[in-house]
């Protein structure tokens, strides 16, 4: 599980600079931004719940 977490957050970063890269490269396309940003924010929300849920059903051991 600490594996897909990690390849979420990976997944959040590139989708960041990708955001970035759509923003300064194609400036005449602001749907490629407005995609980028809406990608970024289901990963970010997908990782924040896996975490959760992660320490309410005792995936991750606390401690």
């Amino acid at each position: 599980m600490k594996w897909l977490l990690v390849v979420l957050l990976i997944a959040v970063v590139v989708s960041l600079f990708s955001g970035l890269f759509f923003m300064y490269k194609k400036r005449g396309n602001p749907n490629a931004v407005v995609n980028a940003l809406k990608l970024r924010v289901a990963l970010s929300i997908t990782v924040f719940l896996i975490a959760v849920g992660g320490f309410v059903f005792g995936w991750f051991p606390r401690g």
